[in-house]
């Protein structure tokens, strides 16, 4: 029997770059929430078996109102104070084997990139989307000189989400981290365990300032 795939949608943040009032997934994008866009992505994939939506204190209604019409196993809970927290409440809640963990700030993910992470998440147990860094990279401070020298980019990376795990896997490694990881993948690689890559898409992005509003509304606009 083929495993089972749960996705894992944190929520909990606040946003607070992009200079809203309230949570930015709320927020609207060519007339819908940015939220939408994501919860429909996982929903209409049919090689996810459910979702868990990870959410902020008082967003309890908000939620509910968009996982209504969602046709596919869903559950609800609240996140932590940090993203480990949030994740592993998340990860506590689903019954997969392999566990999608993805930014709700992410709205415009693929079903071809989803597929591509759980066949290689099946296969190596830890896989991160990932794309090239093509601009040229300086160390420096805003409103300072810059540092001399050229940091060498062919080994840099951007990373992504979803990222993909056996379920035990990413249990033991958060359970165990100390850092403040800023993404699921660092609590694993902390382990000692190897996290895979695939490639992702430029279309994926994260949606974190206001510039990145108006570039998601295009997307959104150009989909339609």
């Amino acid at each position: 029997m083929e495993e089972r795939v749960s996705a894992v949608i944190l929520a909990a943040g606040r946003g607070t770059r992009i200079g809203a009032d309230r949570n930015k997934v709320y927020l609207k994008i060519a007339s819908r929430p940015l939220l939408s866009y994501t919860l429909a992505a996982f929903a209409q994939c049919e090689r996810i078996n459910e979702i868990i939506l990870v959410i902020g204190a008082g967003e309890e209604s908000d939620a509910a109102k968009l996982t209504s019409g969602i046709e596919k196993e869903i559950k609800i809970v609240h996140g932590g104070t940090r993203r480990q927290d949030s994740s592993f409440a998340g990860i506590s809640a689903c019954s997969g084997d392999i566990v999608l963990i993805h930014d709700a700030a992410r709205p415009f993910v693929s079903s071809k990139l989803i597929a591509r992470l759980i066949d290689a998440t099946r296969e190596h147990g830890a896989c991160v989307p990932v794309l090239p860094v093509v601009d040229t990279i300086r160390r420096g401070a805003l409103d300072l000189p810059l540092e001399s020298g050229t940091v060498e980019r062919s080994r840099l990376l951007r990373m992504q989400t979803p990222q993909g795990f056996s379920r035990a896997l990413i249990e033991e490694a958060l359970s165990q981290t100390e850092s403040d990881v800023t993404d699921d993948a660092a609590a694993v690689l902390e382990l000692g365990r190897e996290v895979w890559t695939v490639a992702g898409e430029e279309t994926n992005i994260k949606v974190t300032t206001r510039d990145d509003l108006v570039l998601a509304e295009m997307i959104a606009s150009y989909r339609k």
